[in-house]
């Protein structure tokens, strides 16, 4: 007898898992290794815990002085910085301290060869040098796929321009050279031993499942493992059928040749695991390097699925991508999540359904939210068990590339939410304890667990943690074709406090001193140099809360790389006021945060994400008007005051968050009609190991969903919302207002409660006022002509009370007013945004 699932077979057996230990956190003293070593013409013993490749860089922050601070212990097993710098090395402040600490890095690297990490047969081989150790992955530059085949990734540059861009951080030198020296260390290191950046970061070609015309190879890195076998479907789960052998850098390898029929000895759509004795005991893992994986009818642990359609049934992408546009508008999205009905959603459902919706809005970019394989549904996708495979909640692997293509066709880009900051705790189907060593991928210890989000840390020090992650990010691009990502909680990777109970005051030694993880800075900075040197097209949003100076600089210049960062702080200050009577809001408050943005480090604004709209927390919508919007939304009943005020507070903190905001904007689907209520993902009781009991929804979808419908129903007020919305996103089309090099704030009266700004050639007018209108009111201006409003946010079309004449023109008068060289008369409604327009400048005498 057989269930299907998404397209996938599975007999209905017992459950493959049986529990034979408890998983305690066993300590491993190993570093990351460097892989498959290639024939050659001499012998060599090579212990299995280190290579020479390994990059042994120290987990570090470096402190604002002179002096590189070191830990006293390294948990990993790799030297410490006292053994690779010396003790007293202290970092010059002469502009060529890069190449001084490479000097010093590369005379480290020479000692290396002293280090006995090779065992050799005879005495002449223990003169060979480190370029003569074998290298780990044999895989060429020919092989690339897709559209970064043939492309090469440029070398580091000198990294000094950070300081010509902000002259402040010349006083932390020593650590932002040390950091780039690192980080030119580690490209050297992976050019020396790998073949380059772009080869390091193909290791889906090695590891996992990888298909040849003679049968099936699969290797798993698994250092502390004693024994591994192959199981599944395709072997009735014997764990002696296929016995797996390791080398001497502990990775485990099979190779299944085909059937004497030439079919594939495991057939698409096999549940596949691999049982390994681990020092905590006879343990089932999903393969880490899994392209798919489901939880199979009545079981609880998700299987790994060998992913391996037939050719006629694999999906053949039709349509070219995007080219990134100037200026990013981003529509964040959770597929499952996506319906009106209380149900998980398919990735065709929502291809067909909220695709269009997306552009008819105006947007031109989607950010898919929980893509990576996560088995606990409520975790929003953020507690990632899977990292290669897409959620098989939605569908298949080829049903997320139909989705994508269909987004390229109607010119949207597709982001995705990409989570390289934790992992998943669980050890039935994720990385967490995979060898049975809690130092596995991760940190060992209180270093390797996120107390608040009850995951596991990665160890960016780690050779292979490094393959893993950034071979993860090219798989995304490469297979699936995505545009970019936006990486989810970067401050957490950047700090080793990661930015829990601590307040940034912009004071730089909170970016630049011991708190800073080094490993995890350096990270960033090669998967931001992967992503733009083989896809210069694509986008890198970071979630950074610190405002870390630098990230979103060049890498070559010295900074992290990003393109973005997500300005976090405006969304907090939108709850933070709407806590309070208007009377207390501030005009300089509003525009200070607004503009609170480093110079020349682009930001995605939003008035809130995904974050607010979460159980536990309210919309703004649900904040502005509460409970009456169970009642008084419909058009054919009368309004309240607190209905009128939220719809017009609610335009208005949009539109001001995308003209003041940032260099881009994104709206958390449902929100840009003002969505009701908020998120709670079905869930049943939950009994804490300390006895404490967390109700449950009674696995509810109700408040799972989204109500489009709501949206379009050109009854009820919330359509007016979404129409408001769909025709600010289209004047940004426009006038690309965001990245106009013009802003100019020319007044912010807390008296008036009137904000005016220009962008570009636009002039935007705010009246937070509660009651006062103001007529023949003067607003200053730059540049003299006819202006004419272009978005009205008191329009009867947008649920306004449609005061304002839009056949109006309005002439400039010469004379300074607000510091500005013209000016112009207008009407200002109370809670009204009004965007105006230069139509016609002036007129030849």
């Amino acid at each position: 007898m057989v269930s299907t699932l998404s397209g996938i077979r599975f007999p209905l057996l017992p459950s493959a898992y049986t529990s034979h230990a408890s998983f305690i956190g066993d300590r491993r003293t190993s570093g990351g290794l460097s892989l498959f070593l290639s024939n050659t013409s001499f012998s060599r013993k090579i212990f299995a815990g280190k290579s020479s490749c390994d990059s042994d860089l120290p987990s570090l922050a470096v402190a604002a002085s002179k002096k590189i601070l070191v830990p006293d212990s390294q948990s990993d097993g790799s030297s410490s910085l006292t053994e690779q710098l010396g003790a007293t090395s202290t970092v010059s402040e002469d502009p060529q301290v890069i190449e001084d600490v490479d000097n010093v890095v590369m005379e480290d690297e020479e000692k290396l060869e002293d280090v006995p990490s090779l065992v050799v047969d005879n005495v002449d081989d223990a003169e060979a040098k480190v370029e003569d150790v074998p290298r780990p992955l044999e895989v060429t530059a020919s092989t690339a796929t897709g559209k970064a085949k043939g492309k090469t990734i440029p070398p580091p540059g000198k990294g000094q321009k950070i300081y010509e861009i902000d002259p402040l951080l010349v006083g932390h030198r020593d650590h932002l050279d040390y950091r780039y020296g690192q980080y030119k260390r580690l490209r050297e290191q992976i050019d020396k031993c790998e073949g380059g950046l772009e080869v390091f970061s193909r290791g889906y070609e090695k590891f996992g499942f990888t298909r040849s015309a003679e049968g099936i190879t699969y290797r798993e890195w698994a250092p502390g493992a004693k024994s591994a076998s192959l199981i599944g479907d395709f072997n009735n789960w014997n764990t002696n059928a296929d016995v797996m052998t390791r080398n001497e850098f502990g990775v485990w390898e099979i190779f299944l040749p085909n059937n004497a029929d030439g079919s594939p000895s495991i057939p698409h759509g096999s549940r596949v695991k691999i049982r390994m004795d681990t020092p905590s005991g006879i343990k089932d893992s999903i393969p880490a390097w899994i392209k798919f994986s489901v939880q199979a009818p009545g079981e609880i642990p998700y299987n790994g699925i060998y992913y391996d359609p037939p050719e006629e049934e694999k999906y053949v992408f039709q349509h070219s991508q995007p080219r990134r546009p100037k200026s990013l508008r981003i529509y964040e999205a959770h597929v499952g999540m996506s319906s009106p009905e209380g149900k998980i959603n398919s990735y065709a459902e929502f291809r067909d359904d909220v695709l269009p919706r997306i552009k008819k809005l105006g947007y031109n970019a989607v950010q898919l939210m929980a893509i990576q394989e996560h088995s606990y549904y409520a975790s929003f996708g953020y507690h990632v068990t899977n990292f290669f495979a897409p959620s098989s909640r939605c569908g298949t692997p080829d049903d997320l590339k139909s989705l994508i293509d269909k987004a390229h066709e109607l010119g949207l880009l597709v982001l995705m939410d990409i989570v390289h900051s934790h992992a998943s705790n669980n050890t039935l189907d994720g990385l967490n304890m995979f060898d049975g060593t809690d130092s596995h991928y991760f940190h060992s210890g209180s270093r390797g667990y996120h107390w608040m989000w009850d995951s596991r840390l990665f160890n960016y020090g780690s050779w292979e943690v490094l393959r893993y992650l950034l071979s993860n990010a090219r798989w995304w691009l490469e297979e699936y074709k995505f545009d970019g990502f936006r990486f989810d909680g970067v401050t957490s990777m950047m700090y080793t406090h990661h930015g829990l109970e601590v307040a940034f005051t912009g004071n730089y030694s909170e970016y630049f001193g011991l708190a800073t993880d080094v490993d995890a800075v350096t990270y960033l900075m090669l998967v931001n140099d992967l992503i733009h040197g083989l896809y210069p097209e694509a986008v890198t949003v970071g979630e950074d809360v610190s405002g870390m100076p630098t990230f979103c600089i060049a890498v070559n210049n010295g900074g992290v790389g990003f393109d973005y960062r997500l300005q976090m702080a405006i969304a907090d200050k939108w709850i933070e006021l709407l806590k309070k009577m208007d009377e207390e809001w501030k005009m300089g408050d509003i525009v200070f945060t607004l503009t609170n943005r480093r110079w020349r480090e682009n930001c995605v604004a939003y008035a809130e994400s995904h974050d607010q709209a979460l159980v536990g927390d309210k919309t703004i919508a649900f904040w502005l008007m509460d409970k009456d919007m169970y009642d008084f939304m419909a058009l054919d009943r009368p309004s309240t005051p607190r209905i009128d005020r939220g719809i017009a507070l609610h335009k208005m903190i949009r539109l001001i968050t995308m003209g003041l905001g940032g260099e881009g904007y994104l709206n958390f689907m449902g929100n840009e009609f003002g969505h009701p209520e908020w998120i709670d993902f079905p869930r049943g009781v939950q009994h804490l190991p300390n006895g404490k009991i967390v109700p449950g929804n009674n696995n509810s979808f109700d408040k799972c969903r989204r109500r489009f419908d709501l949206g379009d129903a050109e009854y009820l007020r919330y359509h007016g919302m979404q129409e408001f919305d769909r025709a600010m996103q289209h004047l940004e089309e426009t006038y690309g207002f965001m990245t106009s090099e013009h802003q100019y704030i020319s007044r912010k009266d807390e008296r008036d409660r009137i904000i005016v700004f220009e962008r570009g050639d636009l002039v935007f007018v705010f009246n937070f006022h509660w009651s006062k209108s103001y007529s023949d009111y003067r607003i200053g201006c730059l540049k003299p002509g006819k202006y004419k409003i272009v978005l009205d946010s008191d329009e009867k079309l947008f649920g306004g009370f449609d005061r304002l004449d839009h056949s109006a023109e309005y002439f400039t008068t010469d004379g300074w007013f607000d510091d500005r060289p013209h000016s112009f008369l207008l009407y200002a409604p109370c809670r009204t945004a009004v965007v105006y327009a230069l139509v016609e400048g002036p007129k030849k005498g």
